[in-house]
């Protein structure tokens, strides 16, 4: 580790701690496609002295199952004929922290390995962005990321939730709360809990704020490389979740939990430096964009260029469920069109900072997004419009739910099942087996969703069709 981050720790570290015991359950996990961390809970002498080099055994069928964990038949890389085997699981030693929120706990992300080939799954999120990365760093670039994430916070517990199949849910507050340190301040039992335990799990908070709903919250983490950004990320929703019900309440990070509410975000805020740590997205000898001191690089240009022109394409990561596209509501902060324009909230890519913190943030992900897959995809798509000097145009201005010539954004996601299969870029960027892979675990979604009968279709039909 080349910083020293309260929270992490090096093996010598973990040794020392469970010699004294300080630690006794180190956590092996990986992130599945939905982003949920999958692993299992290991005695901590058995890991230094078996898993740490090692790593542990996983069944192949986590990256080929659905939400219910039922494998899902027509994959290629695993199945019913194959015997759903093994993988390995390799812990990445320098994602080690402390688990603040559980006692005497570690937890560490892990590679998934071929169980036979020392060769990454090339369908594991975190191998598809380490793909990316390594694309990214073979043109002496480095990705930077940061997500903003927001979530529901409801008086209910999880246990009480089901119990009542997850309706008449009670948001913690009862207005919206946006900035309110009053109504903050009823959820700081919940909130404050979880800033700390994360914040002391090596995982950087900044802050957190009440949000443009009842009950919404964001909490802010320090922005970092790629692939630890996207580790902070899913450590911070397990964590958020488990310390939720510990105090009795429930989140969701669901894109649209309810017709009336706002939906959950997550905003990515990206920027690239060389090897040493510069922007390259910032160049004192260009001219300012208009109205501001920000002095954007044509790499800078180009990179956005890029977004622009395949975030149809992405839908699919940025919005991977048919709730997903609930959340893009005109008026409500999310967007529906493509464009760029300057700190402007109505559109898919607003650019914000100056100097060495411009960057851009890409607002059209929900907070149901698994983040190795939003990374990927606009690493991706940034590096296809640096290679191709894709001009992203003018800057909008205005009001983008207004501005009906823009590119919109997929309704539904079979309308970015479609986009994401047409695109050449996709499979390009990504290669044939994953793109397959992630294009039939979005159609077992869809499918999933069109068979089953909701209470909304028997509250209007059953009485009065």
């Amino acid at each position: 580790m080349s910083e020293r981050i309260a929270g992490r720790l090096d093996r010598q570290q973990l040794e020392h701690k469970v010699e004294a015991g300080e630690i006794e359950t180190v956590i092996t996990a990986f992130p599945d496609l939905y982003g949920r961390l999958m692993g299992k809970r290991i005695l901590a002498r058995f890991f230094l002295e078996e898993i740490a080099d090692d790593g542990m055994h996983a069944c192949d069928y986590l990256f080929a199952s659905d939400m219910e964990m039922d494998p899902t038949p027509g994959y290629d890389f695993t199945s019913w004929a194959s015997g759903y085997g093994d993988m390995r699981a390799i812990p990445d030693m320098g994602s080690l922290r402390r688990a603040d929120w559980l006692d005497r706990t570690a937890i560490v992300l892990c590679d998934s390995l071929d169980e036979e080939e020392d060769r990454l799954v090339p369908v594991a999120p975190r191998s598809i962005l380490k793909r990316q990365v390594e694309r990214a760093r073979e043109k002496g670039l480095v990705p930077q990321l940061a997500s903003e994430l927001e979530f529901f916070l409801f008086k209910q517990s999880y246990d009480e939730a089901r119990a009542q199949a997850y309706h008449g849910l009670e948001t913690r507050e009862g207005y919206n709360e946006d900035y309110h340190l009053l109504a903050g301040a009823w959820a700081e039992p919940v909130l404050g809990a979880i800033r700390r335990h994360v914040d002391a799990s090596g995982i950087p908070v900044e802050f957190s704020k009440g949000e443009a709903s009842a009950g919404q919250h964001e909490l802010n983490l320090r922005y970092a490389t790629a692939v630890e950004m996207a580790d902070r990320h899913v450590l911070y929703k397990q964590a958020a979740k488990e310390i939720a019900a510990e105090k009795g309440a429930a989140i969701t990070f669901m894109a649209k939990w309810d017709t009336d509410h706002a939906g959950n975000s997550l905003h990515v805020h990206l920027s690239l430096t060389d090897e040493n740590g510069a922007s390259v997205f910032t160049d004192e000898s260009e001219p300012e964009l208009p109205g501001t001191h920000a002095r954007p690089s044509q790499t800078f240009r180009f990179a956005v260029g890029g977004m622009l022109a395949h975030a149809r394409e992405l839908s699919l990561l940025f919005a991977p469920n048919p709730n997903s596209y609930k959340r893009y509501v005109e008026g409500s902060f999310a967007p529906t069109r493509i464009a760029w324009s300057y700190d402007n909230r109505t559109v898919g890519f607003r650019v914000v900072g100056h100097g060495a913190s411009l960057r851009i943030e890409c607002r059209i992900p929900g907070g149901d997004a698994n983040p190795y897959l939003v990374y990927a995809g606009l690493i991706a798509a940034a590096l296809d419009g640096i290679e191709a000097r894709s001009d992203p145009g003018p800057l909008f201005e205005g009001d983008g739910y207004q501005a009906t010539e823009l590119p919109r954004m997929p309704e539904s996601l079979s309308q970015a099942i479609e986009a994401f299969e047409a695109s050449d870029f996709v499979r390009g960027a990504f290669g044939e087996d994953v793109a397959a892979h992630l294009l039939h675990f979005a159609r077992a979604e869809l499918r999933a969703h069109r068979t089953a009968v909701t209470d909304f279709e028997r509250a209007r039909y059953l009485e009065r069709i």
